[in-house]
């Protein structure tokens, strides 16, 4: 953790009481500190630097989470130099950030499934909307498609064969 961001920090935390203290709205008070056009060029920044490109990797996400997480901590610089080394014991609101943080997580997964295209509530197993599971992905299913279409009228004996068990 970078001393000068814990000591930034601690300015801003005294500037939000002197504001608290004076009943003024600190955000109030910061954006009056702030140019126009640094105000613009700051949140222009802000859009660029973390877009949601989707998925990409596992490794990307990973280090995507990691980086959301490290922007959450909220650095206490007294607790930091009272701590001894070996003696970390896990603080409540530390857990109880980690339990909200997850079930975040998870209300989000929720929301973003793959949309799935065969029939859920079917009888059995293997019938799917379009028959008998013929097909390994999407990919394949419009793959067999095609296939049926160009050659189905010279594999039809085949396939009837197979089914009976005659074929030879």
């Amino acid at each position: 953790i970078n001393i000068v961001f814990l000591a930034h920090s601690l300015q801003l935390k005294e500037k939000k009481k002197d504001c608290v203290a004076k009943r003024e709205d600190y955000e109030i008070v910061k954006l009056l500190e702030i140019s126009a056009e640094d105000a613009e060029q700051f949140e222009r920044k802000k859009k660029k630097k973390n877009p949601d490109l989707g998925f990409s990797d596992y490794a990307a996400a990973q280090l995507r989470q990691y980086h959301r997480l490290n922007k959450q901590i909220i650095p206490d610089l007294e607790k930091f130099e009272n701590l001894l080394h070996g003696t970390h014991v896990s603080y409540k609101e530390g857990v109880e950030r980690m339990v909200l943080d997850l079930e975040k997580q998870i209300q989000k997964h929720e929301k973003y499934s793959r949309r799935r295209f065969y029939n859920d509530d079917a009888d059995t197993d293997y019938i799917r909307v379009w028959g008998p599971l013929d097909y390994i992905n999407e990919w394949n299913v419009k793959f067999n498609k095609k296939a049926e279409w160009f050659s189905g009228k010279y594999t039809a004996e085949i396939k009837q064969n197979l089914e009976r068990g005659t074929a030879i």
